[in-house]
């Protein structure tokens, strides 16, 4: 009996050593193309006292972004039970469809911008069912006032809602089911599923049609008060987005890649001497050199608020290299 466990650890050993080499040896090849677009946040324009509809035309106008991922926020659309304000929402994608740019629209309770978990006050109360119950509604409801838009190229049902992150903590698998068919119901769009780029893609490869991953590169660790460089190389995402690719037949994107600070406290009240532990220009043009050398082919930058701040501020540097980004569309 002991030979046989020795036997079937030694060859458990070796396929983790062999994984592990396939993950991390070797070479992405180098990407035809690179499409770059931006998450773009209302809340997170806010935050940083930021004219949001302003800046927004100026990604449209300036950056000339076309490709963007915008956030449909359950509790600006619905303040109260039943009453939806869509006039922001309206605002950003019609502005965006002027001028023939694609957004991907996330949709859900977990979705990007601390806390993430973007729930009106009036649902905080009720129970978890309840709650998943009037979620479905909402999201019909912003289904069905865009589902004619040209402008919108995919849904994104939730923000990494298997990572426990943020108020939320995780999403279940049968409520993320239950979201992702009811908009197969409505429209025939693709949908997108996300998930952190440090962790394995295969769980949520099952759901969706597009795998969305971050990548960032150097954060805050809240457990260990201390900043921490990721030690993933490029071909690390490589690897895994063909896995995603030829064994569940999914496409892959980076739907975040880090382009602002993260610190231990939100950016508005971070000290400029800490974003810069995490993201100097210098930094900043690593980043973008680093996605280049994954073999990915869609990068949405996470950052444009922070570039337009720093711009207001007099250093352009962010926002013009951003711009020579674009202009490679």
């Amino acid at each position: 009996m002991k030979k046989i466990l020795k036997k079937f650890f030694t060859i458990c050993g070796i396929i983790i050593l062999i994984f592990f080499c396939y993950l991390f040896l070797g070479k992405a090849p180098k990407a035809e193309r690179i499409y770059w677009g931006v998450n773009f946040s209302q809340k997170q324009a806010e935050l940083l006292g930021l004219d949001w509809k302003e800046l927004y035309l100026q990604i449209l106008d300036d950056l000339k972004v076309k490709n963007l991922k915008i956030i449909a926020y359950w509790d600006l659309i619905e303040k109260e039970e039943g009453r939806y304000d869509f006039s922001d929402l309206d605002f950003q994608i019609k502005e965006a469809e002027k001028r023939g740019a694609k957004i991907i629209l996330v949709l859900g309770r977990k979705v990007p911008r601390w806390p993430e978990c973007h729930e009106p006050d009036w649902i905080k109360d009720k129970n978890l069912e309840e709650k998943n119950q009037k979620l479905l509604k909402y999201i019909e409801e912003v289904v069905e006032r865009y589902k004619h838009n040209e402008a919108i190229f995919a849904w994104q049902i939730e923000n990494e809602p298997f990572f426990k992150f943020g108020e939320c903590g995780k999403i279940r698998g049968k409520t993320l089911k239950r979201e992702i068919k009811l908009v197969r119901k409505l429209d025939k769009r693709p949908i997108v599923v996300s998930e952190s780029g440090s962790r394995l893609w295969w769980q949520i490869a099952t759901y969706g049609d597009i795998v969305s991953f971050s990548l960032y590169r150097i954060a805050y660790f809240s457990e260990f008060k201390r900043y921490i460089k990721y030690p993933f190389p490029p071909v690390f995402y490589w690897r895994k987005s063909q896995i995603i690719r030829k064994i569940f037949k999914k496409d892959v994107l980076c739907g975040e890649l880090q382009a602002e600070p993260w610190g231990a406290v939100l950016l508005n009240s971070l000290p400029e001497k800490e974003q810069e532990k995490t993201m100097s220009f210098d930094q900043f043009l690593k980043n973008i050199e680093y996605a280049k050398k994954t073999g990915i082919e869609r990068f949405y930058l996470w950052g444009v608020e922070w570039w337009y701040l720093k711009k207001e501020k007099g250093d352009e540097r962010f926002w013009e290299k951003a711009k020579k980004l674009f202009q490679e569309n």
